[in-house]
């Protein structure tokens, strides 16, 4: 039987390999990892090209908050010292609510709203919700949903809130703040589909807010490595061969002179 022969790498002392680095061990991960982030890179392509794409005037709402005001009307005010007393106000605001001037009463407890005119409290219920979104869409309510806590949508504001949505082609849907009755925010199909690329643009899969979370830092550092290491492949992979034409002129142009 032929023998086989066995040639084993060399040892160090204490009997493990060592690990080079080699051109073939950085061209193994560069093709690697330049698969990873050429997915990344094409997902910016794509979603930076259908942002620009979008209408922005059906996309709207997307942070700024619309202000409709209305003069107050004229007559007589309920007097402050009426105002409720069983909590510290720490702020007040005299303001129109859909031609209706109210008190906004601030306290470490919250916001209550008083009716200027009879200093009853108003409760910001499901039908002054859809007065309130009334004001700011003319399109048939479809549905009045409460909610404790923002959503994806009214991300930029906190608190209990009112979620009005609209029998519309855009199926808009309004924000109304459950504790001031303020308009929020209006959001559309538009505004939805130019969030969902925004998120694969800014990689912020959660909040979708921030360019500064470890993901983004570790796509930029993949690919300042990778221009690193394809500087360095590109340097490797020359022969001296490669050069032959530059020494040929050289010599052509002694012989000249």
């Amino acid at each position: 039987m032929a023998a086989r022969l066995v040639v084993s790498a060399p040892q160090e002392e204490e009997g493990m390999t060592p690990v080079r680095l080699s051109p073939l061990v950085f061209r193994r991960i560069h093709r690697w990892v330049g698969l990873i982030l050429g997915i990344q890179f094409l997902l910016w392509a794509v979603s930076g090209a259908m942002m620009a794409t979008l209408d922005m005037d059906k996309v709207g709402g997307h942070g700024d908050v619309m202000h409709h005001s209305h003069s107050l009307p004229e007559g007589g005010y309920a007097g402050l010292a009426a105002l409720p007393r069983d909590v510290a106000v720490t702020g007040i605001v005299l303001r129109d609510l859909g031609f209706r001037p109210v008190y906004e009463l601030h306290s470490k407890d919250g916001v209550r709203l008083i009716d200027a005119t009879t200093g009853e409290r108003v409760e910001v219920d499901e039908d002054l919700a859809r007065t309130v979104a009334a004001m700011m869409h003319d399109a048939p309510i479809r549905t009045v949903t409460p909610m404790d806590n923002a959503n994806l949508e009214s991300r930029d504001f906190a608190g209990p809130m009112w979620r009005v949505d609209f029998a519309d082609a855009e199926n808009t849907s309004a924000y109304v703040s459950r504790e001031t009755a303020r308009f929020l925010v209006m959001r559309g199909d538009t505004w939805r589909t130019w969030d969902f690329f925004w998120m694969l643009h800014n990689m912020d899969y959660v909040n979708r807010t921030s360019f500064n979370h470890p993901l983004i830092i570790i796509a930029g550092f993949g690919a300042l490595w990778m221009a690193g290491t394809g500087f360095y492949l590109l340097f490797k992979s020359f022969r001296r061969a490669d050069f032959n034409w530059l020494r040929r002129r050289r010599r052509a142009d002694a012989r000249q002179t």
